[in-house]
């Protein structure tokens, strides 16, 4: 058993729109294409030094030594994938995603935040797009970092600061890509929270808030309508979102809106106003949370 911390390129390549495929193939049919597809995946590894940590269902988790391999492997196996012929009305296409970082190799199998960053970087891919870190594309030699363009950046759970994202331009033409427009430049969000006497500021070095009855919650709710894990608000690059998980939902007030009632649901917060938790706010009616998320 080797259980040794060191840096590796972590990839997830996963087969796009294959629950349609079985749905319209068939179950047989499907799971064969699936198949071949994942063993020009793994071709597409070994042929760069890779190695296949595990297959998952329609997916693959493959590690290297180098960011640069990684980056050759994922676009050697998009290109494999695309001259496939379509199965039934259904064209082939797969999403990778990679981050190149510590990870500990347990047993043959992989631990650590860098595959955690992977896999992010796959969910956020689309059928026929690599998608990878900023910190990996910074690794690359010239000749391939001249074939990445930044896209986005995004909060991740867990980290302090936000994520670069950069796609590969895996294909020998770039006619076909949508051009991107300047991103523009925004300050870092913070919102204001106020419970009582205590107030709270959450922004990039603090990105999260949990609320409810239970004492582990950072704000504590007293009603008896709240839940014990009733909600959070948590940081999405510059927005602030309200998560309800409760059972008798959340009600939110913006200043000069009407009030919306959030249950097992997302809202994003603006503007100022106030939050009640269970039941909606009678101005007398149990704890409120006012927030304001401009200074």
């Amino acid at each position: 058993m080797t259980n040794d911390a060191s840096n590796l390129a972590v990839l997830f390549a996963d087969v796009s729109g294959s629950t349609r495929l079985y749905e319209t193939v068939g179950d047989a049919e499907a799971l064969a294409t699936i198949g071949r597809c994942l063993s020009l995946v793994r071709v597409a590894c070994e042929g760069y030094g890779g190695r296949v940590v595990k297959t998952i269902g329609d997916e693959v988790m493959a590690v290297f030594p180098t960011a640069d391999l990684a980056t050759e492997a994922a676009a050697e196996m998009q290109a494999r994938i695309f001259d496939l012929p379509p199965v039934g009305r259904t064209r082939l296409a797969i999403r990778v995603g990679f981050h190149f970082g510590p990870a500990i190799e347990v047993e043959g199998d992989v631990f650590g935040d860098s595959v955690n960053v992977a896999a992010r970087m796959a969910a956020l891919a689309k059928g026929e797009q690599v998608i990878l870190s900023a910190q990996t594309a910074a690794l690359l030699a010239p000749v391939l970092r001249a074939r990445v363009r930044e896209i986005d950046s995004l909060t991740v759970k867990g980290k302090h600061s936000d994520i670069g994202i950069f796609e590969l331009l895996w294909q020998a033409s770039d006619s076909d890509l949508t051009a991107l427009a300047t991103r523009p430049v925004t300050p870092p969000a913070r919102i204001r929270l106020h419970h009582g006497a205590r107030e709270i500021v959450l922004g990039e070095a603090n990105p999260v808030i949990r609320l409810g009855r239970d004492p582990q919650n950072d704000v504590v709710i007293v009603d008896r309508m709240a839940s014990r894990l009733h909600a959070r608000i948590e940081r999405r690059r510059d927005k602030f979102v309200l998560v309800d998980q409760s059972s008798n939902g959340t009600y939110v007030t913006v200043e000069g809106e009407p009030e919306i009632h959030v249950r097992r649901e997302e809202m994003i917060l603006h503007g100022r106003g106030r939050i009640s938790f269970g039941h909606a706010y009678g101005g007398d009616s149990g704890e409120v949370l006012a927030f304001s998320c401009t200074d």
